[in-house]
């Protein structure tokens, strides 16, 4: 069957191709490839920049011709290096044999030994992965999380004033702002995306088991050491962990993932608080002409986004939670299965992704519902009894809670009258009367 966006088994690839496709440039099969061949090209060029001595003749002029490798490389030269790992079982190797054919081409067969030179694939990998992480995480995920703290703000600003009855344990609770509860999410928000930029994209460069062993034997009078942290964070802009075994320890890998763990579950939490207002009829939503809320119930308008939002930031931290937890541990020096389960890292962003197009969506389909809200505030007058008792307590009245608790719990509906009526009848000044009196849901809201 052809693979297209109806035939393809995940979600991501299927029914929301159109939306993950811009993260296809940096998690396919393709973008590891051709950053192996970014990696390797670099590592070549660092090599003479060095220089070995059999690469100190090599013309200097040509290293933009080798970068046209990475910059023009094609369909076709990932099918190419794809053909190659058929027969040598090794798709490092192939990646090697790619660019030895290159040299061949422009004629630098002397030199074309020193590619991969002294390195073991890990070498390639574990460089190229951390890159194509990077890259994806600045150009894709995080300009779209910003454009949602970004809509949040303007929202937290826009309601700014709204007073909203609160709700704790799920009960009418002291007053609050409608904007200020957004601007929860956007701190958190925030906090967390500042943590996560501080964790350092860390890359592997060693040799077989991280100790340039081959590179020292070659050439004892080198210093490798610096070498390698000079080519990582200079030529790939990455930082380099040292000393490791024959693969990255992934410590910060695993860290990056936590970090964006948490901030997909301040999502989650906005997704399900967003969901329960309009539940509440505190929002209505925009409706599209020609959209069908309910196929047998004409009436509806579902929070769809919102829904989908909480089911793909489930899965992404899903997954992530495993990635963070198993890629840390390794057999000895390394064992394979790091391999396999570093190539779907982009699964869960791409989960993200989908969640933060949902999230911009849904959020744009708001509309404040303020009679619904005032109305709640309206129906549950008995939210003042706290503002009263301290009062109260400021003036020594005799047990105030006690005398609210007994007003609050009867069975009898508190209301504005009631309230009132309370105030009235306490033994205090007029002036302490006047002040308990101005006292309602709708500015009983803070600071």
């Amino acid at each position: 069957m052809e693979l297209n966006a109806l035939t393809a088994v995940s979600s991501v690839d299927g029914r929301y191709a159109d939306k993950t496709a811009s993260l296809r440039a940096f998690f396919s099969e393709f973008a590891l490839i051709k950053n192996r061949v970014h990696v390797e090209v670099e590592y070549f060029v660092a090599l003479c920049q060095l220089p070995l001595p059999q690469l100190a003749d090599f013309d200097h002029a040509l290293f933009p011709k080798l970068r046209e490798f990475v910059k023009k490389f094609s369909l076709a030269d990932a099918e190419w290096i794809k053909t190659t790992e058929r027969t040598t079982n090794h798709d490092v190797k192939a990646v090697e044999y790619f660019l030895k054919e290159k040299f061949d081409q422009l004629g630098l067969e002397p030199y074309k030994e020193f590619i991969h030179f002294g390195l073991t694939s890990q070498d390639i990998n574990n460089t190229a992965t951390p890159l194509m992480l990077k890259n994806g995480l600045q150009e894709v995920i995080l300009p779209l999380l910003g454009e949602v703290i970004e809509r949040l703000t303007d929202l937290a600003e826009e309601w700014s004033d709204i007073p909203m009855l609160a709700k704790t344990h799920g009960q009418p609770a002291s007053p609050t702002r409608l904007g200020k509860e957004i601007q929860v999410f956007v701190v958190r928000l925030k906090n967390q995306l500042e943590l996560l930029e501080q964790i350092p994209h860390s890359a592997k460069f060693g040799g077989a088991t991280g100790n340039m062993n081959a590179h020292q034997v070659a050439y004892p009078d080198m210093d490798w050491n610096e070498f390698a942290f000079t080519f990582v964070e200079n030529f790939l802009g990455l930082e380099r962990s040292y000393p490791t075994t024959q693969i990255e320890h992934y410590d910060n890998l695993a860290a990056t993932f936590d970090g964006l763990k948490r901030i997909n579950t301040i999502l989650l939490d906005l997704s399900k608080d967003v969901w329960q207002y309009v539940a509440m009829n505190y929002f209505k939503q925009k409706i599209k002409e020609g959209e069908v809320g309910s196929s047998a119930m004409p009436h509806k308008v579902n929070p769809i986004d919102f829904e989908n939002a909480e089911g793909n930031l489930g899965i992404a931290n899903a997954l992530l939670e495993h990635l963070a937890a198993k890629l840390p541990i390794s057999r000895l020096q390394r064992d394979l299965t790091d391999s396999t389960v570093l190539r779907v890292i982009g699964v869960p962003l791409a989960h993200m992704l989908i969640s933060l197009e949902s999230l911009q969506k849904g959020l744009g389909k708001l509309e404040l519902n303020r009679a619904a809200i005032d109305a709640d505030l309206e129906d549950n007058w008995a939210v003042v009894a706290e503002a009263i008792q301290t009062i109260l307590r400021r003036e020594a009245f005799p047990k105030p809670y006690e005398a609210l608790k007994d007003l609050t719990r009867t069975n009898t509906k508190i209301t504005e009258t009631s309230i009132r009526e309370f105030i009235a009848n306490l033994p205090i000044s007029d002036a302490l009367k006047l002040e308990l009196d101005q006292i309602t849901p709708f500015n009983y809201t803070g600071i």
